[in-house]
């Protein structure tokens, strides 16, 4: 590939430091990686096709998110989860109060275009903020995390009127996920299930299931007619109750068999 030269300054995929300004680069054509021309020796042969991005791209599926090793979470929920249970599990109405606005945005920004070193949440001093970014992000994807194909079966399974054969076919839906949505989702439920068992939250499993409903559940398409917003709207909340009925044990199957795995570096 020709070298050219950079126009806005970039890390080098190679040894990690910045291109600079005017300098000389090589970009690969298929796979977009670009490094300074002094890395091309110990860049690998093999190349592996990527978004033509460094950073996440601003909207996509989840898979787009997720890390290439289990549980297939990304970065940017574990890191979000983690900063809530450290130090928001004595707030109020938890991701029911919203935060603001201007610096949800901001941060939702901020972590997409990090990519893959995130930026400390510890410098959000309103929690609040920190549970928006996660909101907006889950709601950010071009689908749901209950994808469009799997949102009939869903809501089918929670209106199931016996609880033991609607948790079946809860989890049989579950199981059909895509891997990265089933372990973003178990990731999720574990945390809501410990937001909800927090008193000072005050946010039980019909609240909760209020706010992640349209979050996590959605529509059975991108462009729903109002008919079918106005009908999904209580169902959405059925399911994500439905789901946090089920056992801890059952969600852990999915995200703990890799845990240190979650751990934000």
């Amino acid at each position: 590939v020709p070298p050219l030269q950079v126009i806005r300054p970039e890390p080098c995929s190679v040894c990690g430091s910045r291109i600079r300004f005017g300098k000389t680069a090589i970009k690969c054509c298929q796979c977009q990686l670009l490094l300074h021309t002094k890395c091309r020796e110990q860049c690998p042969s093999l190349c592996t096709p990527r978004p033509h991005h460094h950073a996440w791209p601003r909207e996509g599926v989840l898979a787009d998110f997720a890390p290439s090793l289990p549980p297939l979470v990304p970065r940017l929920v574990v890191q979000c989860v983690t900063e809530v249970e450290t130090r928001g599990l004595t707030e109020t109405g938890l991701y029911r109060v919203p935060g603001a606005e201007q610096l949800v945005r901001e941060w939702k920004r901020k972590l997409l275009r990090a990519g893959g070193a995130l930026p400390a949440l510890s410098s959000v001093t309103d929690i609040h903020v920190v549970c928006g970014v996660l909101k907006d992000f889950l709601r950010g994807l071009k689908e749901p995390l209950v994808t469009f194909s799997l949102h009939p079966a869903f809501l089918r399974a929670a209106d199931i009127p016996d609880d033991a054969a609607s948790d079946t076919a809860l989890r049989h839906v579950v199981s059909k996920l895509p891997p990265a949505n089933r372990d973003t989702l178990a990731f999720l439920m574990l945390h809501l299930l410990k937001v909800s068992h927090s008193p000072d939250c005050k946010m039980d499993v019909l609240n909760l299931s209020r706010v992640f409903g349209p979050t996590l559940v959605g529509h059975g398409s991108a462009n729903p007619t109002p008919l079918a917003i106005m009908e999904d709207t209580p169902r959405q909340c059925k399911v994500v109750a439905r789901l946090l009925s089920l056992p801890p044990s059952f969600w852990r199957g999915f995200v703990e068999t890799e845990q240190e795995n979650l751990v934000p570096v």
